[in-house]
């Protein structure tokens, strides 16, 4: 393990005693800078202070001013400047009062305020009199001379507290300079000894520099290596898990393709022979197909690559419209128990996908209970705050639904438990399980944007808490939705066809044949548009979306420009983002994924159709 350059000791002392005589510097010149602002906002106080007396004697003499115009004309007109001076004189006061903050000037100010009543009073009562029509009164309280009496000795508090305020102000001013000079003093010295630190540094990293280059050398060897040997363990973790992954898929496939083809040849056999009882082969190939289909659509939701179709969901319901399911399905050992949550928040999801991952949960539990036992679901608002989020993939801090599944089974390993949700991964004995269950429920959490999470412990059971996000929008769930009923169609319904691949092509063709339709075909977009064009009888375009040159969506968007009234089915293996676009299907599309069954077919035509 390389050591530290004895050299760099010393660097490292001459920077920090350096630094430090530098950092007091700069201490010590923001304080100066604090001790001149609080001066020059003294000074600005002296000078508000100054003008606002100023101001006061200028609306007191307007006052008086206009008192005597009207005294002497009887004309309101004189009046303008006393009536503008009573309007401003308690503002002004009040806003002296308030910068008044010595206490002797205080006692000046409260004066002030009662000679400004009293002047007021006098002035008042001479506008009164004279508008009476009573002259001489008024001329009698002027002659009085009580109203220059008040205002000398209102005149003799200003000039004390004005000349009190230019005393204070010259002070503060020649404080205030000489502050400014030690700040610039203390600035030029800061910069001086930063300067001289950076040099000072400078010259003694330079003298431990060979030692730091052949310590950096050596720690890049270690951190090169390091990173080399992590490297290629990820690699092995990652050919691992796509060797277990292809394997799984190899495993699986090959027993459904020998179990189609084996039917095949079994069928073709007994129809060369002129036996006909082939009902048996026929339901085992479909049954190999169906298992097929279900493992392709598992692997894509592992992969988050399914076409969903969220919608507002009530959890509570759901599960409560599950419960006759969760019976038949897990047996009469398994006692079931909902605890449902009051007050629960809606969320969005793919209701069909979120009953499919409570399912499969649901089956590994009972799975894990062979001799019998308890199986308890639960919902719950939940919210993952920021500590919890950081220390999770994938996941944003927020509100969520949380649906808890917990059983009482034998409960699993922490080794089993981190590898739960990998891909063909399971503890189950040979042939009961393709170890796909869970990575469906994971990979379709994910594209719900949600959060999956197992807590389990050898012989105290497993809980699986899924967390959804919380519609925030208020929507309320849409009613239960049941595929139409399969119905044939008629020869004056006409189905374009179009598909790239032509034994796809001629399935698909020769399937809406037989439920009914008059069907036409296509292999490309461009010959779809010519067949539209020569015939404007066609009812529904059948399209694939994933097509050479121009795919299905932009087929789609080119025939509604053409003909608005057509109607389009989308069909595809993969979901492309021509259609579907983060994980979620695209609003008013309709898409049937491959592969698809007759009653399928039949059920989802008819249901473009009628709309």
């Amino acid at each position: 393990m390389p050591t530290k350059p004895k050299s760099l000791s010393g660097v490292y002392l001459s920077l920090i005693a350096s630094t430090a005589l530098a950092a007091l510097l700069v201490a010590a010149t923001f304080w100066f800078a604090a001790l001149r602002q609080s001066e020059v906002g003294l000074v600005r106080h002296t000078l508000v202070l100054r003008d606002l007396i100023v101001e006061l004697i200028a609306l007191i003499e307007d006052a008086e001013t206009g008192q005597r115009g009207y005294v002497l004309t009887g004309r309101d007109v004189y009046l303008a400047p006393y009536e503008s001076a009573v309007r401003n004189l308690p503002g002004t006061l009040d806003k002296l009062e308030f910068f008044a903050v010595d206490p002797s000037q205080r006692n000046s100010v409260e004066r002030i305020r009662q000679l400004t009543k009293e002047k007021l009073d006098e002035l008042g009562s001479t506008i009164a009199l004279r508008r009476a029509g009573d002259l001489q009164g008024a001329l009698a309280i002027v002659n009085s001379d009580s109203g220059l009496h008040i205002m000398d000795e209102f005149r003799a508090l200003a000039r004390t507290l004005v000349s009190e305020e230019n005393l204070s102000l010259l002070t503060r001013q020649d404080r205030a300079a000489r502050l400014d000079s030690l700040l610039r003093i203390g600035a030029a010295a800061a910069f001086i000894m930063i300067c001289g630190a950076g040099i000072l540094g400078s010259l003694l990293a330079r003298r431990a520099f060979g030692e730091v280059v052949a310590t950096n050398a050596s720690l890049t060897q270690q951190i090169n290596k390091r990173e080399a040997v992590e490297s290629q363990l990820r690699q092995a973790q990652k050919m691992e898990a796509v060797g277990q992954l292809t394997g799984g898929i190899a495993h699986d496939f090959n027993n459904m393709l020998a179990v189609i083809g084996g039917s095949l040849d079994l069928m073709r056999r007994r129809i060369a022979k002129g036996d006909f009882g082939i009902e048996r082969f026929v339901e085992e190939a479909q049954k190999a197909t169906e298992r097929a289909a279900a493992l392709t659509h598992r692997l894509l939701a592992f992969a988050r690559q399914q076409p969903l179709q969220p919608e507002p969901v009530n959890a509570n319901r759901m599960i409560a419209e599950m419960s006759d399911l969760l019976r038949s399905t897990l047996g009469e050992q398994i006692r079931i128990e909902v605890v449902s949550a009051a007050g629960l928040w809606m969320t969005n999801a793919d209701v069909n996908q979120l009953e499919s991952a409570v399912l499969n949960i649901a089956i590994n539990a009972r799975d894990a209970m062979p001799e019998g036992g308890k199986l308890t679901i639960e919902t719950a608002n939940a919210y993952l705050d920021d500590a919890y989020c950081q220390q999770q993939i994938e996941v944003d801090s927020g509100q969520y639904v949380m649906i808890a599944i917990s059983d009482t089974g034998a409960g699993m390993a922490p080794d089993v438990t981190a590898r739960a949700f990998d891909p063909f991964f399971t503890t189950k004995p040979a042939g009961k399980g393709t170890g796909l269950g869970l990575s469906q429920v994971f990979g379709f959490v994910k594209q719900s944007h949600g959060h999956v999470k197992i807590y389990s412990e050898l012989g105290a059971g497993t809980t699986l808490k899924i967390y959804l996000p919380r519609a925030m929008s208020g929507a309320q769930p849409s009613e239960p939705r049941a595929l139409p009923p399969e119905q044939e169609g008629s020869r004056q319904e006409v189905i374009l066809v179009v598909e790239d691949d032509p034994l796809m092509r001629r399935h698909s063709a020769e399937a809406l044949t037989e439920l009914g339709y008059t069907v036409l075909d296509s292999e490309s977009a461009a010959a779809a548009l010519a067949v539209l064009a020569r015939r404007p009888d066609v009812t529904l375009l059948f399209t694939d979306v994933v097509m050479p040159d121009v795919n299905g969506k932009k087929l789609a968007d080119e025939a509604l420009k053409r003909r608005p009234d057509l109607k389009v089915l989308f069909t595809t293996g993969y979901t492309h983002n021509a259609v579907v676009h983060g994980g979620v299907l695209d609003a008013g599309v309709n898409l049937l994924s491959k592969p698809f069954t007759l009653e399928q077919l039949a059920a989802k035509v008819r249901m473009v159709l009628n709309r």
